[in-house]
């Protein structure tokens, strides 16, 4: 049995005439460790521009974040790191001046910029404003409680659903696709059952941040709320939509969540820098219109986005996210489209030439079978032996 890709295609249901939010300005783009670090600025530009260029923008409402609000950071942050922050002075107690996340000038200004411009998102959509909101400069789902982490100084995405939660929403399931596990946000968590984290991410084994594992289910008094996909170096589209297909809809559905909140670093591109998964942009894209789909089906289309990591800053990156950005507004750009001359003059050397890699999103889903001696089948198993019980969900086939 083949052509269980088409289950994650197709154009997303109903809007309900309200126009999806992107929360963005240029000064969210001044998150920026330095030419020599791997989380260029630019990408975020990139995607912008490319979405502009191609008339993605036109179908999104855009509007800019309010101004930044220290309240805001101490839903999920220590007042002693938020203000070591605010120094800007490199402090290893804190994470802060390392290779990972050296200081920059105006770090606590940026960084709480994007913390506003993902709650803006949540926030328009829990009032009805819209039924999806975007920041694709958020997604920094490393930052801990007191510490920076992987890149990320405040945790924008925990901070909006924190945000939610204080609203009165009773569930929030957050769905993280970057190829390292979303561990800021499950620790955060972990022991909140009214939240569920969702990580598709690489083995942990060799690759940051070393967590991720399947047997983290959640606290004590949340179990069954984290659920880790760890999928072996080398997964491709066919097998890492096979993944998903196996465990989230079925743990999104027992969750019955309210909001869906989701995390779309595009490092598991075959071609980033940093980490050894084998997607394409077209797999990519394929995940983005599964979670539209799974938003229409289980929240009413209440959906919140945020980017993340993606290290490949011409080829990839930019689309990636302005494929995100046409699904989250509701028309997808086709694969096949050709990228305007123009933006591909802007980009420079490598830039792409067509929104695809031409690669295949078709998959064979597990209930035709499962081979006990493959690596990915092994990992989908952990998975589900390891947390489906605690949903009350049947860990078999």
């Amino acid at each position: 049995m083949t052509g269980g890709g088409e289950a994650l295609r197709g154009t997303p249901g109903s809007r309900q005439n309200r126009r999806a939010r992107l929360v963005f300005s240029d000064g969210l783009t001044r998150y920026d460790f330095g030419s020599f670090h791997p989380m260029g600025p630019g990408r975020v530009r990139s995607a912008i521009s490319l979405a502009r260029a191609l008339g993605v923008l036109d179908q999104l409402d855009r509007v800019d974040p309010s101004p930044a609000d220290d309240q805001l950071l101490r839903r999920v942050h220590s007042d002693a790191y938020i203000a070591a922050v605010q120094a800007a002075e490199p402090n290893p107690i804190f994470g802060l001046g390392t290779e990972d996340n050296p200081v920059f000038p105006y770090m606590h200004e940026v960084s709480s910029q994007i913390v506003t411009a993902s709650v803006d998102a949540a926030r328009s959509v829990w009032q009805g404003e819209a039924l999806r909101a975007v920041n694709i400069a958020g997604g920094l789902h490393h930052a801990m409680p007191s510490a920076a982490s992987g890149f990320c100084i405040y945790n924008d995405l925990a901070i909006a659903i924190h945000w939610l939660l204080e609203q009165g929403c009773e569930r929030i399931a957050y769905v993280d696709v970057d190829v390292h596990h979303g561990d800021g946000v499950q620790t955060i968590f972990y022991d909140d059952p009214r939240v569920l984290t969702i990580s598709l991410h690489e083995t942990p084994v060799k690759l940051f941040p070393g967590t991720g594992y399947p047997h983290e289910t959640g606290g004590p008094d949340a179990a069954g709320s984290a659920v880790n996909v760890a999928l072996p170096a080398g997964t491709d589209d066919r097998g890492w939509l096979r993944a998903f297909d196996a465990v989230v809809p079925e743990a999104l559905a027992a969750f019955k969540p309210t909001i869906l909140v989701t995390q779309h670093g595009c490092d598991s591109h075959y071609s980033d820098p940093l980490a050894d998964l084998r997607l394409s942009v077209d797999g990519q894209r394929a995940s983005y219109l599964a979670l539209a789909r799974l938003a229409d089906e289980l929240t009413q289309g209440r959906w919140i986005a945020g980017g993340g990591g993606g290290y490949s800053l011409v080829d990839v990156v930019p689309r990636a996210w302005a494929h995100l950005l046409a699904i989250v507004a509701g028309t997808p750009i086709p694969p096949p489209t050709s990228i305007p001359q123009l933006w591909r003059d802007e980009a420079g050397d490598g830039a792409p030439m067509s929104m695809t890699d031409g690669g295949s999103t078709d998959f064979t889903p597990v209930t035709a079978g499962i081979d006990p001696a493959s690596r990915l089948d092994q990992a989908i198993l952990a998975t589900r032996r390891a947390v489906f019980p605690d949903l009350g969900l049947d860990p078999g086939f």
